[in-house]
């Protein structure tokens, strides 16, 4: 568990770089709004991409495919996701992975915050 007086550092206070990212509430990063997608890149950087999304209910995602592989976590909520053909109801603590091109999508059954991690370039 991360403590909660830390918060969001992406640096400390003189600018020099630092070998860590840390993100205390990724919730608190994006807020949900009613009719739509929110998201918020967090990082970027080492063959890493990491986006926090926020979907109202009944939000989605039409079937697409990335490049890269993925890895969706979900924080808080629910969402119905498709992956090759394979529906999944995916809640708090769900973890899933990717390859590279596999045909997915996603609808919100409620608000719903979902942390996405696209790796390699």
């Amino acid at each position: 568990m991360c403590r909660p007086d830390v918060g969001r550092r992406w640096r400390p206070e003189h600018d020099r770089e630092v070998s860590h990212t840390l993100i205390s509430d990724p919730a608190s990063e994006v807020a949900i709004q009613a009719g739509a997608i929110v998201s918020k890149v967090v990082h970027r950087g080492d063959g890493l991409e990491v986006t926090v999304f926020g979907f109202d209910t009944g939000e989605q995602l039409t079937e697409h495919q990335v490049a890269r592989s993925a890895v969706v976590q979900v924080v808080s909520g629910l969402l119905r996701f498709t992956v090759d053909g394979e529906q999944l109801d995916l809640g708090p603590g769900c973890w899933l992975h990717m390859a590279p091109q596999a045909p997915h999508a996603l609808v919100a059954a409620e608000p719903t915050v979902m942390l996405l991690t696209l790796i390699g370039s």
